[in-house]
């Protein structure tokens, strides 16, 4: 893990109200595994507070991408950003996808900007060997961010694009129709959209790794902001940010 101040080295809106911002810094680049993230301070003042935690979308050789959209103070600010500006970045952090193993199809799952942490692990699947079908849904196709994911099926709510409903019907119906020789889920979006995808691995008894979001407010598990309940029971919770952000499905109860 590293903490490092950063310039900014690209920045664009590549659907409506999705940001890509690249970073620069090769100790980070070159130490980031698919599934981790960077807490980002994102303003120079003491507004907004708390860092903000970014899934790592991509590497570019030195450079760090994130892919983000904006829901508030800081991710506002951040992507407002522009080539030359700085960041104070901490990272890489968390535990990554377990994308390695007997297995021979990744099965990728995303909801909305659920889908950042997947150019990455497209990237780290194709250097193993596996062969991956993308399942990617959004409210409407403005929403949709295909980009750098492989064999993409799009689901829209509105029926704008693809399939007409949810990511997790697109790849039941997907399922019904083809054959995946020992498929491997690996989901990340809203919570309900977790849950229907945890729920249907489980009765079709496939693996599934889940990406969490928490409010990570230090990313280090000292806030303790970020709880998932456990199902083992030998310790009630799990922190999301050093436990996390990827579990198996088996092991977390999403509410």
């Amino acid at each position: 893990m590293f903490q490092r101040t950063v310039p900014v080295s690209f920045r664009s809106e590549i659907a409506r109200g999705i940001f890509v911002v690249r970073f620069q810094s090769h100790e980070i680049a070159s130490s980031a595994v698919a599934g981790q993230f960077v807490n980002i301070r994102c303003g120079d003042g003491c507004l907004p507070l708390l860092r903000r935690p970014m899934s790592i979308s991509m590497i570019v050789g030195d450079e760090v991408e994130l892919l983000f959209n904006v829901v508030g103070q800081g991710t506002r600010i951040l992507a407002a950003k522009r080539p030359g500006d700085i960041l104070d970045v901490l990272g890489p952090l968390g535990v990554p996808f377990g994308y390695r193993g007997d297995y021979s199809t990744a099965v990728i799952v995303a909801g909305g900007v659920g889908v950042a942490p997947f150019p990455f692990l497209t990237a780290s699947l194709t250097h193993e060997g596996k062969k991956i079908v993308s399942f990617l849904g959004a409210r409407t196709a403005a929403h949709l961010a295909p980009q750098h994911l492989e064999n993409v099926q799009l689901a829209t709510d509105d029926g704008t694009n693809g399939h007409h409903g949810t990511v997790v019907e697109l790849l039941e119906g997907y399922l019904r129709r083809h054959q995946l020789p020992r498929p491997k889920i690996f989901g990340c979006g809203p919570t309900n959209m977790l849950k229907a995808l945890s729920d249907f691995a489980r009765k079709e008894g496939i693996d599934c790794e889940l990406s969490l979001e928490g409010d990570m407010a230090c990313g280090l598990g000292i806030c303790q902001g970020c709880p998932v309940e456990r199902t083992d029971g030998r310790k009630k919770y799990a922190l999301v940010c050093v436990e996390g952000p990827t579990f198996n499905s088996k092991d977390i109860i999403l509410r």
